[in-house]
């Protein structure tokens, strides 16, 4: 559905290109990752088996930490582009009238011509989706060439694309997460959320209190 005649943001490519890449992030054993009761009624233990996904987010020896977070914020972008895509049809604004994770509300600004303003749930992704790809497709943003530079102020606008894609998890696992269920990508779901959080971690891009909505889940990815 397009959402106030902006272009869909699903399988839209972006124009970044990282200038190597020693790993690449994908699954890892979410072995016990059960979501709390006030969440879905049916706590989740569904696994994708693959490599460590705690040492494959840390820093390889020599990598640029700027070109690390690019590839990573990439990654993210696409992970949740590719999971609300299968949730498109059952998160409408019938269903999802606003933006939020159980009693927290999302709403969107832009930061410089929208001020924050009550959305619903799929306007809030297509929106943000959207912001993004311009973003990543900025090159004074995410350089595609080796010689260019990353902007002084490049973490603090990952922090607030990861914080916004977090958003995203949070409205999935308290309002779509039986349909995810159903759906049989649970597994999918449980691996990208604990690649986010434990990047998130390992940097410090988002702070505790907005990850409040998933609490007790993220407690659990971190205490593993």
């Amino acid at each position: 559905m397009n959402v106030s005649g902006l272009p869909c943001c699903v399988d839209q490519k972006t124009a970044f290109r990282p200038k190597k890449r020693k790993h690449h992030p994908s699954g890892s054993n979410v072995s016990g990752l059960r979501i709390s009761d006030h969440v879905v009624e049916k706590p989740s233990t569904a696994t994708l088996v693959s490599y460590n996904l705690r040492e494959a987010v840390k820093l390889p020896y020599g990598e640029d930490i700027n070109e690390w977070l690019a590839i990573h914020t990439i990654d993210f972008y696409n992970q949740v582009n590719v999971l609300y895509a299968t949730l498109k049809e059952f998160c409408t604004t019938t269903t999802c009238p606003i933006m939020n994770a159980g009693s927290f509300e999302y709403r969107w600004g832009d930061g410089i011509a929208i001020k924050p303003i009550s959305v619903s749930a799929p306007e809030y992704v297509e929106y943000l989706m959207n912001w993004i790809v311009i973003m990543i497709d900025n090159e004074t943003i995410f350089p595609k060439k080796p010689e260019a530079t990353f902007p002084p102020n490049f973490k603090d606008l990952v922090k607030v694309i990861l914080k916004r894609l977090f958003r995203v998890y949070a409205h999935i696992y308290h309002c779509h997460f039986q349909k995810v269920v159903n759906l049989k990508e649970e597994a999918h779901l449980n691996t990208c959320f604990k690649h986010l959080v434990l990047f998130i971690s390992e940097y410090q891009l988002i702070d505790e209190a907005e990850m409040e909505p998933l609490k007790v889940l993220v407690g659990k990815i971190l205490e593993q």
